[in-house]
């Protein structure tokens, strides 16, 4: 629990970020579900949180949106999990001898305790996220040379701010002194921190499970036939995650900078392709866990649904939806200078014609109420003591 305390206080700090100006909660609050309630993220530049956050003024307003949706953090600490991020890009493997297939190939360092602590390392070498642009500050620069490069200027900071230094000594049991302490360890924290946290196994649904009938509706529960039955939404949203961890086109409405790739035309997502580079994979994104889901909008990748209802009527049908689909329903805080890059893609007729062709879910029909049920039962996944955290957030705590 030591571990985990210690990663509370790194989690809400920003002393992890190279301007000192952002840290992991701003992207990842509880009161946003885990999330930051925004399609596509302001990092680093942006000022405040969750849907009042701006992009930013002057010299040190963001440079580019985040390109993908914050996800929310619910149950990372599964051991099931095998698969992080939107596209896949890190993966329990040994291809580099470290434990992990990820961005940072055989430079990733060794000791990482799980998937989720070697997630935890990437946000704060990414430029626009927690990183900074080069000229700002020291990390920002070291990014540019090799990606593990920032990592022990971070692991210094970090260890010789306060107090930090003697509770790594006192949390880990290899650690004899601060000077010891790596991104290894705080990551490990962490992860520690955020799977304590935010472990959410109380639903209704899921005393409905241990066996108390009365704990859904009537609604509830034609809801969950409906999702494990006619509306086939368990075919990717299985097991107890509720994901299968795998990746599907969805044809989900493009927009934002895109997650480009160095060869990329223009700003486009291609998803998992990007990661494996095979054109089956294309426009394909990995399936989101359920548990919370009513409390993370907006939905999608790309947050391109502020509602269960939109997303919901976007999978029965995928291309209708889009079709009828706005710029005006993304949430994208003002950034006026960016305005030229953030629909380009959904305007580009040979980028819509690639991305309507690939589609991996067949329309459904459902009527109006059988739609209601199933959003009852997405909201009947929320856990019932999400109020009383083991830890909460700090009192100091700014945005």
């Amino acid at each position: 629990m030591k571990q985990a305390a210690l990663g509370r206080d790194l989690f809400y700090d920003k002393i992890l970020s190279g301007n000192r100006n952002i840290s992991c909660a701003t992207c990842h609050h509880p009161d946003l579900g885990t999330g930051d309630g925004l399609s596509l993220g302001i990092g680093e530049g942006g000022v405040g949180l969750g849907r009042e956050r701006t992009a930013g003024t002057g010299t040190s307003r963001i440079k580019k949106r985040i390109p993908r949706n914050a996800p929310a953090l619910w149950n990372l600490g599964a051991k099931e999990i095998h698969t992080l991020f939107h596209d896949g890009r890190l993966s329990i493997s040994d291809d580099y001898q470290n434990g992990f297939n990820s961005p940072a190939e055989e430079w990733l360092p060794k000791g990482f305790n799980s998937i989720l602590a070697a997630q935890a390392v990437f946000p704060l070498v990414a430029q626009f996220e927690m990183a900074g642009n080069p000229g700002e500050n020291q990390i920002a620069g070291a990014v540019h040379e090799r990606i593990d490069a920032p990592w022990p200027i971070i692991a210094k900071a970090t260890r010789t701010k306060g107090d930090y230094g003697p509770r790594f000594v006192d949390a880990f049991e290899h650690i004899i002194a601060p000077e010891e302490v790596t991104i290894v360890e705080i990551a490990n924290a962490l992860a520690a921190f955020m799977a304590v946290e935010w472990t959410s196994i109380d639903s209704r649904f899921d005393q409905y499970l241990a066996g108390d009938i009365s704990a859904l509706t009537t609604s509830e529960q034609s809801g969950m036939a409906l999702f494990y039955g006619k509306a086939n939404c368990s075919s990717c949203h299985s097991g107890p995650l509720m994901s299968d961890q795998k990746f599907h086109a969805l044809a989900l409405p493009a927009f934002g900078p895109g997650r480009t790739r160095r060869f990329d035309p223009m700003v486009r997502d291609v998803g998992r392709m990007g990661e494996s580079d095979d054109l089956e994979d294309a426009y394909r994104f990995r399936t989101p866990m359920l548990r919370n889901v009513a409390l993370t909008a907006p939905y999608g990748h790309n947050g391109a649904y502020a509602t269960l209802e939109g997303i919901v009527r976007h999978h029965l049908d995928p291309l209708t939806a889009l079709d009828a689909w706005q710029p005006a329903d993304a949430q994208l805080p003002d950034a006026p200078w960016l305005a030229a890059i953030d629909f380009v893609v959904h305007s580009d007729r040979l980028e819509r014609a690639r991305h309507r062709a690939k589609v991996d879910i067949q329309p459904i029909s459902l009527s109006d109420q059988e739609v209601a049920d199933i959003i009852a039962f997405l909201k009947a996944l929320t856990g019932t003591t999400l109020d009383t955290p083991p830890f909460g957030v700090p009192e100091n705590f700014e945005p």
